[in-house]
């Protein structure tokens, strides 16, 4: 059935919120929330094959080393494998004091038991309760009234409150979820978190954790923010409650949605890492955190090992991190666009530069370095890279420093060979390209230095003097000049009747210490007005001069003949 043209027979918009003196508009998040991850629940629920016990507890100990102090580690009441993992946590104490794990369970006596059966023995946990609220879960799913469903929170909140009572050696916690609050009427939803609350007593010292989830993400964030907000202000003792988002991205705005929650008032994050979840996925709290370390805020958690994070939760989930991943994904910090290269090239050139630390780097919103990520892969080159790039990565790969017009002159060997290859260009075709356009190393160079003296004569001249092969062939040669440069150029002209003219050469060393070696770059004029490029690489920079004229010698042979 093909999409409609008339959309609006069919859909209704999502009606606003009436909170005309909104404030979290001009709001800005200061300090991390609290972080609860759901991976080891909702992310396990909506993977095609879920989690074993190896790979739980493979997740597990991720979630703790990275900071995560709340997590949801299952749904004791689905079956074995989840009540025995949760079950063996407690048991072989590899719960941190600072960690609280959650266990969800639905408002059915039975369920309740099972999962406080769980969590015997632990010394701290919190068990999670829900039950959806909106009218499209009451009417179409239930077949009850709003009054038959608060009944069933009501109910659930008490038997929470029971099975604590008998295992008074535990700190419970409760979380309440009306779930489907998205969708549901705001002063339904509060009615039935007071009723809740009344049930439970919560205080601002034990205060009652009230989930608040688009289980189904139906609107614009702001409308998710205005809920919030308008909860917030209208919840009974406030202060004994912590409010919790459990945001989805059926719409592709979780992470915005929790955001603005966040700046409407609430205190706590749910989500999965890398945004896994059921669906279209929950809220990524890799983003969310890291969102907030651009802005110079602590996350309190610590990804400065991304790639290892991603490894663990591709091996657990069997699923990949999508290249394009907000921070996480293969290709976030990469550009393949000439211009981009350009500006990030120049944008690392001032960082090193400048004084302070404040990062400054065109379209590096964070420091790749901070995440563990090293700077070759920043730029990498294809057909619609420009000259920045390559030079990018012969300066990461090789130390080589190519002035602007030599990489203007290189792109078009780096174009050719990107056309002939068609695919993405690597380190090594980039460098191997560059030895074979100025012949460092080549086999069908013309001429190569073998070994050479500088002699300095009475009137001041210096004297060329070596061996170089010449098609293969070793033949002994000499010239004078002003400087070495000039005497090697005599020797080409005088020898093998060739004209080079220097129109401009510059040298840098390419490591530093005792062993360091140089580069040299030569830009020649030939008689007819056209100019070629040598480059020589030595351990020393007199050598490289050499070499570089060498080069340019081969190139204009080359060049002659067509």
């Amino acid at each position: 059935m093909p999409m409609l043209k008339e959309p609006g027979r069919k859909y209704r918009p999502f009606p606003t919120i009436n909170l005309p003196d909104r404030q979290w508009p001009s709001r800005v998040i200061e300090r991390a929330p609290r972080w609860l991850s759901t991976d080891l629940r909702d992310g396990n629920q909506s993977i095609i094959d879920p989690m074993d016990a190896v790979k739980k507890n493979r997740f597990f100990d991720l979630l703790v080393e990275i900071g995560v102090k709340e997590i949801e580690v299952g749904f004791p009441s689905a079956g074995k494998t989840e009540f025995d993992f949760i079950s063996s946590l407690v048991h072989s104490d590899r719960i941190p004091d600072d960690v609280l794990v959650q266990v969800l369970t639905q408002s059915r006596a039975d369920l309740i038991a099972r999962s406080f059966e769980s969590l015997e023995g632990a010394r701290a946990a919190i068990v999670h309760l829900y039950n959806a609220v909106s009218p499209a879960w009451r009417e179409i799913v239930f077949r009850m009234s709003q009054s038959e469903v608060k009944d069933i929170a009501i109910s659930g909140a008490k038997l929470l409150r029971d099975e604590a009572a008998k295992r008074p050696d535990t700190d419970w916690h409760f979380q309440y979820s009306p779930e489907t609050f998205s969708t549901a009427e705001l002063d339904f939803s509060l009615e039935v978190c007071e009723a809740v609350m009344d049930v439970l007593q919560p205080t601002p010292e034990h205060p009652i954790i009230l989930n608040l989830p688009a289980t189904v993400e139906a609107a614009t964030p702001n409308i998710y923010a205005d809920q919030i907000e308008y909860f917030c202000r209208n919840l009974p003792r406030r202060d004994a409650a912590v409010i919790s988002l459990h945001t989805h991205n059926d719409r592709g705005t979780g992470v915005a949605a929790a955001e603005l929650g966040l700046m409407a008032g609430a205190d706590r994050v749910e989500g999965c890492l890398f945004g896994n979840g059921e669906r279209t996925g929950n809220c990524c709290l890799v983003t969310v955190a890291l969102n907030m370390y651009t802005q110079g805020v602590d996350p309190e958690l610590d990804f400065s090992d991304i790639d290892k994070v991603i490894e663990t939760v591709e091996y657990c989930n069997q699923l990949p991190v999508p290249a394009r991943h907000p921070y996480g994904g293969e290709l976030v910090f990469t550009a393949f666009s000439g211009s981009h290269q350009d500006a990030i090239k120049k944008g690392f050139e001032a960082q090193s530069q400048r004084n302070d630390e404040e990062w400054r780097v065109p379209y590096l919103p964070i420091d790749p370095a901070d995440l563990g990520r090293n700077y070759e892969a920043v730029i990498r080159v294809n057909s619609q890279s420009g000259k920045g790039g390559f030079a990018w990565v012969l300066e990461q790969g090789q130390g080589l420093k190519l002035p602007k017009k030599l990489q203007a002159n290189f792109s078009r060997h780096v174009q050719d060979m990107a056309d002939e290859v068609g695919r993405e260009l690597n380190a090594d075709d980039i460098w191997n390209c560059f030895q074979r356009a100025y012949f460092i190393g080549a086999e069908d160079a013309t001429f190569e230095l073998v070994d050479y003296e500088e002699t300095r004569a009475s009137d001041g001249t210096r004297l060329f003097a070596g061996t170089i092969t010449v098609g293969g062939k070793a033949q002994k040669v000499s010239g004078r000049g002003k400087g070495l440069v000039s005497s090697v150029l005599t020797t080409l002209r005088q020898t093998f009747g060739l004209e080079l003219d220097v129109v401009d050469y510059t040298e840098h060393a390419l490591s530093k210490g005792t062993d360091a070696r140089a580069a040299a770059y030569l830009e020649c004029a030939l008689p007819s007005g056209e100019t070629v490029w040598g480059v020589g690489i030595d351990e020393d920079v007199a050598s490289a001069s050499v070499r570089a004229i060498l080069s340019a010698a081969n190139g204009a042979v080359r060049d002659s003949k067509g």
